[in-house]
């Protein structure tokens, strides 16, 4: 993700407001008449040309989006959401592209074109944000039958969320497996992916894990693991997805997948494989077009349109109940301690019965 647009790209990418801005609350809803419909709708049009990653298909969604408006398919769009709304599904139809979205947020500032650095104020607004997002992590716990979770809701700029990994990791480095849930990971920061996986290689043992082409330039971005502090992670990984899991999150669990270095199960997830930027389009609306694509250098694809297939696919509800079933049946074949194989077993019949482990209060016996 180009840094030029910084927190507004971060939070589109990452999903997690219904609006462009950082403001605690989305601009209410105000009227938007034909003429302003008009306008943007050919705005619209102009930005798809000038910056889609896929010409060809800009140039049919633009003439698409035209004929819409010419034959009054947005005359009873009267307000500046319900017009968003009825623009982001005519782009998701038209362009099969569920990173191309339109909203409304007036205090939107264009860019000027010139990958200026961000200011201090757009780094300690985003670094505040991320620090309200607990840097996208969710939980970090060991399961009974020390089993770690690690529940990832999304992937912050990178130089946000080095040290939050890092001790994430080195909190679940003793146990014996590990399930990452992905399964609300809405997406996020590239870079970031890329520092997480590094925890699960060896020292030593570079992997290139995706790269990025962008069309602006005509240049290719490639991601490699990392060297990272904190422990690395060399256990069985269990992976959990969502057909929310998308965009970072989907790339995520493709490159776990492609690397063959954990198992994936759930559902397939929502196929958004297209980074992009925000554009105005004036009259306070702004699209995010996705101005690159993800290439695998495995598959020498990507996840668009048909997300990721699970090795073990299993309802979205019922993911984390077959994961950590197979982790803990697996650890009872492994295990030569008669004491242990009990324990294991006990838990396994519980997490069979969806029962939960009852804490013990009690002092213990003299």
């Amino acid at each position: 993700m180009h840094r030029c647009r910084y927190l507004v790209v971060c939070l589109l990418l990452l999903g997690s407001i219904p609006h462009v801005s950082a403001q605690a609350e989305p601009p209410p809803p105000a009227a938007v008449d034909a003429s302003t419909r008009s306008a943007v709708v050919e705005a619209l049009g102009k930005q798809l040309k000038a910056n889609y990653v896929f010409p060809a298909v800009a140039d049919k969604v633009a003439v698409e989006l035209s004929a819409n408006a010419a034959h009054g398919a947005y005359n009873g769009s009267k307000t500046t959401d319900a017009f968003a709304t009825a623009l982001t599904a005519d782009l998701s139809k038209a362009g099969q592209d569920r990173h191309l979205r339109v909203l409304y947020d007036p205090s939107f500032k264009a860019s000027t074109g010139d990958q200026k650095a961000p200011t201090q104020e757009d780094v300690d607004e985003t670094r505040k944000f991320v620090l309200h997002m607990g840097f996208g992590i969710a939980k970090v716990e060991r399961l009974p039958g020390n089993v770690g979770y690690l529940d990832l809701r999304a992937f912050p700029p990178a130089e946000f969320v080095t040290g939050a990994y890092a001790s994430a990791m080195n909190l679940l480095s003793g146990t014996d497996a590990l399930i990452l849930d992905l399964r609300q990971n809405g997406g996020g920061d590239p870079a970031s992916v890329a520092n997480f996986l590094s925890y699960f290689f060896t020292e030593g043992d570079s992997r290139h894990l995706n790269d990025l082409y962008w069309r602006h330039d005509n240049s290719t971005q490639q991601y490699w693991t990392m060297p990272v502090a904190g422990a690395r992670y060399a256990k069985p990984v269990y992976v959990l997805t969502s057909a929310y899991t998308f965009s970072g999150g989907e790339e995520c669990a493709y490159d776990f997948q492609t690397q063959k270095r954990a198992t994936l199960v759930g559902q397939t997830t929502g196929g958004g494989a297209n980074p992009g930027d925000a554009f105005s389009l004036g009259h306070g609306f702004v699209a995010f077009i996705p101005t690159g694509r993800a290439i695998n250098p495995i598959t020498k694809t990507n996840w668009e349109h048909v997300g990721v297939k699970p090795d073990v696919t299993v309802a979205a509800a019922d993911a984390m109940k077959t994961a950590y079933t197979s982790i803990l049946e697996s650890l009872i074949q492994k295990t030569k301690d008669s004491g242990q194989r009990d324990a294991l077993q006990r838990t396994l019949a519980r997490v069979r019965k969806g029962e939960d482990e009852k804490p013990n209060y009690e002092p213990p016996e003299q």
